[in-house]
């Protein structure tokens, strides 16, 4: 019996929201793209739904994210979540505001929490502002996104700015004295007719408690860090039994590789941390703006080298770059372009025996992922917070997979995924 129904916004966010549940004890099926009527419901605790709807028109992102609550729904979920990005990553015409009042509307609650703060990766959430790090959102580097970037740390304001409802605040005043304290405060802006409130959280502890606070909600609205506090509910409930190893993939054969086409300086620095240790290739999109061109060259490229040793390719640039190359063929162009060369390289590569592959940013991972004709993914346990390891279910050749949101992992995450320690 399903217990969770999650629609996440990007394909990344679904395996990072993913692992925070296995780690909780929860048994975690990820599907990607909105499942057909016939489909047959996993095996699983939680089954997240996987869109590609973060950019995407706003008609188009609400549309798919009601077809995606309508099956979940369809196989008894018992509460919802709608997950975003722990950098509330939008524009000020959606995706956030517009998706979560399409679901609000259709589960009748009225009322959502939001919530995107991610301690252990460095986002927290004072005052209704959302910090990266020692940083405000806005001076976190968040504001050079090529595609959603973030120039206001103001969560009420940014909300507010994509919905016709009102946007309230539990402030950290409130969340420190607990779950009865936060169940109360939002009662309270329910009652005044505010549809949303953002929850201040700087730590696990404010995490796990807001998810006690929402035990009895239809819809919880957020990043996967909020989402740790719920199997609780569940297990106290008596729904959820203990697992033994909710995180168990087959054993993983096969040549290694790794992906990127975020720009994020996490993705950055993972990039320069490899070249000095494995065979690295960056692509230059801005020399050689078409997709199959770039492809062919990746392809000369690797032939030979392809073992147990990862090789890594990427089409990742610096800010600087990034606008050069949405300047001479515009934002989304762009974007299609690194989406489909790296698309096309991943073809290539699996076809040449990689079974384990890394991909770093969440657009990419989708166009991977959608070009390999994967459609669900069994969750593993964690290489580091919020990116674990997946096993392709039911398509293709056994393929593990992590699919890295760029802002995340450590400086030598690239190495760890496959084993390899970087020398002192």
């Amino acid at each position: 019996m399903a217990l969770l129904g999650a629609i996440a916004d990007d394909f990344t966010g679904a395996t990072d929201l993913a692992s925070m549940l296995v780690g909780q004890g929860m048994r975690v099926v990820q599907l990607i793209g909105v499942p057909q009527a016939s489909d047959p419901v996993p095996d699983a605790d939680a089954i997240i739904v996987a869109l590609k709807s973060r950019t995407a028109p706003v008609h188009e992102a609400v549309a798919d994210s009601l077809a995606a609550l309508k099956w979940l729904q369809g196989a008894d979920c018992k509460q919802f979540f709608f997950k975003y990005c722990s950098t509330f990553d939008s524009t000020d015409r959606g995706n956030i505001g517009p998706v979560a009042d399409a679901l609000v509307d259709a589960l009748g609650c009225g009322f959502a929490l939001a919530c995107p703060a991610f301690p252990v990766n460095g986002r927290s959430v004072y005052q209704g502002y959302l910090f990266v790090g020692a940083n405000l959102l806005n001076e976190s580097g968040m504001e050079n996104h090529p595609l959603t970037p973030m120039k206001d740390a103001n969560l009420v304001r940014v909300l507010s700015r994509q919905t016709d409802a009102t946007v309230g605040l539990v402030s950290y005043a409130t969340v420190q004295h607990g779950a009865m304290a936060i169940r109360g405060a939002m009662t309270v802006l329910k009652e005044q007719g505010r549809r949303y409130a953002i929850v201040d959280a700087v730590t696990d502890d404010d995490l796990f408690a807001i998810g006690k606070a929402a035990a009895k909600h239809a819809l919880i609205t957020g990043g996967s860090g909020v989402a740790i506090g719920l199997p609780a509910n569940f297990r106290a409930a008596g729904l959820l039994p203990e697992a033994e190893d909710p995180g168990a993939l087959p054993d993983a054969t096969g040549h290694c590789a790794v992906l990127a086409g975020s720009c994020s300086r996490a993705t950055l620095f993972q990039i320069g941390t490899a070249k000095l240790h494995v065979p690295t290739l960056e692509l230059d999109p801005l020399a050689t703006p078409d997709a199959h061109a770039l492809a062919a060259q990746a392809i000369a490229w690797m032939d030979g080298k392809l073992g147990d040793t990862p090789i890594v390719i990427a089409a990742s640039g610096t800010p600087e770059k990034v606008a050069a190359l949405q300047a001479q063929l515009g934002r989304d162009a762009a974007g299609a372009l690194v989406e489909a060369t790296l698309a096309e390289i991943a073809e290539a590569l699996v076809a040449r025996g990689v079974r384990r592959l890394v991909v770093a940013g969440g657009e990419t991972s989708g166009a991977v992922v959608q070009r390999l004709g994967v459609t669900r993914l069994r969750i593993g346990d964690e290489i580091d917070p919020g990116v674990p390891w997946t096993y392709a279910e039911g398509s293709g050749p056994a393929l593990h997979l992590a699919l890295k949101s760029g802002n995340f992992g450590a400086r030598d995450f690239f190495l760890k995924a496959f084993g390899m320690g970087v020398p002192e």
